[in-house]
């Protein structure tokens, strides 16, 4: 199955957002839900071509509350996140999935306290607890970690040099999150 992941806006929240509206409610309304890192929302789909048309479908959301939308495709990567535009790309043709890896951005992934972050109570914190450890064990989930408290931070961009990755070195993080992108997103 491939993967959606919106990352809201920071001066958003992301789920309120998208499902106080109809219209982006309706198009989720047949997913089921989940919310891998800080201000996200994920959904699975059956192909990257569901995922791009999903994403066409919230166009108008996507401009205003998202700051990017991600796609895990299965068949190209177990564990590298593709830009929507190169998701795109591949849907249509245009890129062989085994030429998608040389671009990258890199994100690290830092833990942050849910309860001090959004003010909630321990109630409202543990049945967020039971959600993410659902998320987490989600064998599509990008990496083995439990992304439950994270969020993305600060993106390099890498060229991956003989099919090696550069180490992320923005910030003092335990864990990454990779992103394919395309060229044209690189320069």
């Amino acid at each position: 199955m491939t993967r959606v992941c919106l990352i809201g806006n920071d001066d958003c929240n992301l789920q309120y957002e998208l499902l106080s509206r109809e219209t982006s409610r309706e198009a989720l309304a047949t997913y089921d839900l989940t919310r891998p890192f800080e201000n996200s929302l994920s959904v699975r789909t059956v192909s990257v071509g569901a995922a791009v048309s999903l994403l066409n479908d919230l166009q108008w959301y996507l401009t205003r509350f998202v700051d990017e939308a991600l796609v895990l495709e299965p068949s190209v990567s177990d564990d590298e996140w593709l830009s929507r535009a190169l998701a795109r790309e591949l849907r249509n043709g245009d890129v062989d999935p085994d030429e998608t890896g040389e671009f990258c951005k890199i994100y690290g992934l830092e833990r942050v306290d849910a309860a001090t972050e959004t003010g909630e109570s321990d109630v409202d914190r543990e049945a967020d607890d039971e959600g993410d450890a659902r998320d987490a064990n989600d064998s599509d989930a990008g990496t083995t970690a439990s992304f439950a408290s994270q969020r993305l931070v600060e993106p390099l961009y890498v060229r991956r040099a003989g099919g090696e990755l550069p180490a992320y070195d923005l910030c003092d993080v335990e864990e990454t999150l990779v992103v394919r992108v395309t060229e044209a997103e690189y320069t």
